[in-house]
C-alpha cells in the first residue's frame, strides 16, 4: 500500500481533518489501546519516541543540532555535538531508512555562520558510512536528491539558516505554512527531532514539520526528556540544585519556579549568582566585587533575590571564597573578602559536598567560579566529584559544567546525564514550555491516535 503522508500533509495544510482511516497507516502496528511503546510523559504531554513509531524502510527527515565552535578560518574546533547524534542516525540507517539531516550553524553575519559540508565529513567518519552533502536546503537540487535517496543512505542539507524563514519565530501552525515545510514535507514519511538544544525555539525546522508529518523524538532528545522528568518527579527526593555562573536573570526565574513548586530541598549557589544572593542575605562584599556586579547589572536583581529568600527558599550561599589580589591567591571569609572573588572556598565546598552526597537527585547548572582560569576550577570540579561519588542521580545542565565533566553532550548513564542544551535545559527548569516538545506531543495527538489506539505507518517509498 503506498504511503499517504503527502496526502495527509496537504490535508493538514489546508485545514482539513485527518481521518482515523488515514491516520492508522502512519504509526506502529500491534501497540494496542494501551500503547506498548515508550511514550515520554512530560508534564501533561505525551511525547513519542522511536519505539512508538515504525521507522523501518521510510524516508525520514531528522532535525539535529551540530552547531559547533569554529576557528577564525571557519574550521571545526569540537565535534562533540556531531558525535551526540550518531546513535539516532545509526539506528535509522540500520533499520533501512533513507535519512536526511537538517541543522543550523551559527547566525548570518557571524564568523561561525559557515557551511555544513565539513560537518558531513566528520559525521561520515563517526558513522563509518558516507554522508552525502547537499549544497541546498529547499531548492530543486535538494528536492531531487531527496527523492532519489535510497534506503540505508544518509544525506545532510546545507545550513538551514540560509533560509530566512528559519530566523523567524512563530506559532507551529504558522511555521507549517512556510515555504520550507511546504516544499520539503511532502518528500518524507516521518520527522524526527533529535535537537534538544533547539527545543526552546519555535522555528520551521523545529515546530513546523510536526504539524504535517508523523513525528517522534530521537534518542538524544529522548534521553534529555527522561532526565528532565526526574527533576519534576516528586517521588525522587531529596533534590539538590547547584546554580552558578553569570546568567543571573535566567537562574532567578528557575529558582523562583523550583521554590514555588516545592521541587528543591536545597539550592546551593556560587559564581555571580552566589554573590548576588549573598548580598540579598545581607553579607557585605568588597567595593571591587560590588563594582563587578554593578557593571553587569546584577545589583538591580538583588531585591528580587531577597524576595525569594523572604519566601523561605532553602538557598545556601558561600561562606568563604578563593580570591585574587594582584598576583596573590587567598582564601577569605565571605564577609571579609577583600580580593576579587574567583571561586568558592574550601569550607564552602566541604559543606556543599556533604549536602550533595546525600541527595537522590542532583542538578548542576553553572560553574562556581572563573573556570576559564585553571587556578579557579577547584570549586566546580569538587562539586562534580561530590555529585558523581554521591548516592543520587546527577544531571549536568550543559554549558561550562558539561565541558568540565569531560563527557560528550547528551551522555546518559544510570548515574549521570550531561545535557546538550544549556538554554533549553534552563528554560525547562523555569517551568516554561519547550515549543519543540509541545510540537511533538501535538503531532502525536494528530497522527498517533485513532479511536484511542496507537496507529500504523505505511510501507515506505522504496
Amino acid at each position: 500500500m503506498p504511503c499517504k503522508a503527502p496526502d495527509l500533509i496537504l490535508a493538514c495544510q489546508s485545514g482539513e481533518d485527518v481521518s482515523a482511516l488515514d491516520a492508522w497507516q502512519l504509526f506502529c502496528p500491534d501497540r494496542g489501546a494501551s500503547g506498548g511503546g515508550t511514550l515520554i510523559r512530560f508534564g501533561d504531554l505525551e511525547v513519542p519516541t522511536l519505539d512508538d513509531v515504525n521507522v523501518d524502510g521510510k524516508r525520514v527527515l531528522v532535525r539535529i543540532d551540530i552547531n559547533s565552535p569554529v576557528n577564525d578560518a571557519g574550521m571545526l574546533l569540537d565535534d562533540s555535538r556531531i558525535r551526540s547524534h550518531v546513535l539516532t542516525v545509526a539506528e535509522l540507517l540500520k533499520r533501512g531508512n533513507a535519512v536526511v539531516l537538517m541543522s543550523h550553524q551559527g547566525r548570518p553575519g557571524g564568523k561561525d555562520f559557515v557551511s555544513l559540508e565539513q560537518h558531513a565529513r566528520v559525521l561520515s567518519r563517526h558513522l563509518g558510512i558516507d554522508v552525502m552533502f547537499i549544497d541546498d536546503v529547499v531548492g530543486p537540487h535538494a528536492r531531487e536528491v531527496i527523492s532519489r535517496l535510497r534506503p540505508g543512505s544518509v544525506a545532510m542539507l546545507e545550513n538551514v539558516r540560509l533560509v530566512s524563514e528559519e530566523l523567524v519565530e512563530a506559532t507551529p501552525q504558522q511555521q507549517a505554512r512556510t515555504l520550507m515545510v511546504r516544499r520539503l514535507a511532502p518528500l518524507f514519511d516521518l520527522y524526527i527531532n533529535d535537537a534538544f538544544a533547539t527545543a526552546h525555539r519555535s522555528q520551521p525546522s523545529v515546530v513546523g514539520f510536526p504539524m504535517v508529518l508523523p513525528s517522534a523524538a530521537g534518542r538524544l532528545f529522548e534521553r534529555e526528556l527522561r532526565a528532565l522528568s526526574r527533576v519534576f518527579d516528586r517521588s525522587e527526593a531529596p533534590k539538590v540544585f547547584v546554580f552558578g555562573g553569570a546568567k543571573a536573570l535566567d537562574t532567578l526565574r528557575a529558582i523562583e519556579f523550583l521554590v514555588r513548586s516545592r521541587l528543591a530541598d536545597r539550592i546551593l549557589t556560587g559564581g555571580l549568582v552566589g554573590e548576588m544572593f549573598a548580598i540579598a542575605k545581607g553579607i557585605m562584599l568588597s567595593p571591587r566585587n560590588m563594582e563587578v556586579l554593578e557593571k553587569l547589572g546584577l545589583l538591580s536583581l538583588v531585591p528580587r533575590a531577597r524576595k525569594i529568600l523572604m519566601n523561605g527558599a532553602p538557598i545556601e550561599v558561600p561562606i568563604d571564597y578563593r580570591t585574587l589580589d594582584g598576583n596573590e591567591i587567598k582564601e577569605e571569609p565571605a564577609g571579609r573578602a577583600s580580593g576579587l572573588i574567583m571561586d568558592i572556598g574550601s569550607a564552602t565546598l566541604q559543606i556543599y559536598s556533604s549536602l550533595i552526597e546525600e541527595a537522590r537527585v542532583v542538578v548542576i547548572r553553572g560553574p562556581m567560579g572563573v573556570i576559564e582560569d585553571p587556578r579557579f576550577r577547584d570549586g566546580s570540579m569538587g562539586i562534580l566529584r561530590a555529585a558523581v561519588d554521591g548516592k543520587g542521580y546527577v544531571i549536568v545542565g550543559g554549558g561550562h559544567m558539561a565541558t568540565l565533566s569531560g563527557q560528550d553532550p547528551g551522555t546518559s548513564t544510570s548515574k549521570l546525564h550531561v545535557s546538550s542544551g544549556a538554554g533549553a535545559f534552563l528554560l525547562a527548569l523555569s517551568g516554561e514550555s519547550l515549543p519543540a516538545v509541545q510540537a511533538l506531543a501535538e503531532s502525536w495527538s494528530r497522527f498517533g491516535t485513532a479511536g484511542g489506539a496507537k496507529v500504523n505507518i505505511s510501507p515506505g517509498r522504496g
